[in-house]
């Protein structure tokens, strides 16, 4: 059996399906990435499944791409994603765009940027082991 076979066997038994997008791109493309994408979307990672894909629904709303947004929703409500988490995702998406914007617009200095937000994450990891210790 071609590598290609393989490959197509081995996305029908992750997926259920060979989408037909996976089809249209060359077989070296395929039989290449093939490893990465069942890796990262649909195998083991540091990242639990769920969480992958609610992180990738919100980068695909800030692209506005209607494929990965297709994609990772349904991916995301298979791993379990509960539609208030679903809602709250999409404010988190929007509302990281918005200070994005904002803080571009007032062309803030990296730097000082950098060095305030590494104070902020200092501070919460503080708060974090103070109450890690009560419990």
């Amino acid at each position: 059996m071609s590598a290609y076979q393989d490959t197509l066997d081995d996305i029908k038994e992750t997926m259920g399906i060979v989408p037909g997008f996976m089809k249209a791109l060359p077989e070296d493309v395929l039989v290449n990435d093939w490893g990465l994408m069942k890796k990262y979307q649909f195998g083991e990672s540091v990242i639990p499944a769920k969480y992958r894909e609610m992180i990738g629904l919100a980068i695909a709303a800030n692209l506005k791409c209607p494929y990965c947004q297709a994609m990772h929703l349904n991916m995301a409500k298979g791993y379990g994603a509960t539609e208030e988490e679903l809602s709250e995702l999409s404010f988190m998406a929007s509302f990281t765009s918005r200070w994005s914007a904002m803080i571009h617009a007032q062309n803030y200095d990296l730097d000082k940027f950098t060095e305030e937000s590494g104070k902020i994450g200092e501070h919460l990891g503080k708060k974090e082991k103070l109450v890690q210790t009560l419990l």
